[in-house]
């Protein structure tokens, strides 16, 4: 009786979005993604696109947090791109950190691919950062993070 009265509890506790989720529910693109839910408070009963801008924007105002997420989806990667072009664009400070992080994600062959030449770059310099960063660097293009709910555009710059 106890573990029936409990699972009855723990599942009206998930419609009722009073637990946090750790991953996309099961069947999503993204179900492979996870995050540590002691770092990210996404209730149970938040949509996944819901999920995912709220993992975007804690990426966008701590960028250190992405270290905490396994197989970032590709927008999440793109807010970590757009705190790195940002810093690469100010000079304010080196971006190596950040650029770290994004190099351990794709460690894993299932994290998904953010931008073109991105996974070929990382795994062709045996995932040195400093060479990464040089690619970042280089590309002509910024992420253009005005519109947070919209990081999948991007734009030229505005020099």
């Amino acid at each position: 009786m106890i573990p029936a009265l409990l699972n009855a509890l723990a599942h009206v506790s998930r419609v009722c979005g009073f637990d946090t989720v750790d991953s996309f529910p099961p069947g999503h693109q993204y179900a492979r993604t996870r995050w540590n839910p002691a770092y990210f408070d996404i209730a149970s009963d938040m949509k996944p696109e819901g999920i995912e801008r709220a993992l975007c924007e804690s990426i966008a105002n701590t960028p250190l947090i992405f270290a905490h997420i396994t197989h970032p989806t590709p927008r999440m990667q793109r807010a970590l791109l757009a705190v790195i072009d940002t810093r690469l664009r100010r000079s304010c400070a080196n971006p190596l950190d950040l650029v770290g992080l994004l190099v351990h994600a794709y460690r894993s062959p299932a994290t998904p691919d953010a931008m073109p030449g991105l996974r070929a770059t990382i795994e062709s310099s045996q995932f040195d950062a400093h060479a990464v960063l040089a690619f970042l660097g280089a590309m002509p293009t910024t992420f253009d993070i005005s519109d947070i709910g919209n990081l999948s555009q991007i734009s030229a710059p505005a020099r």
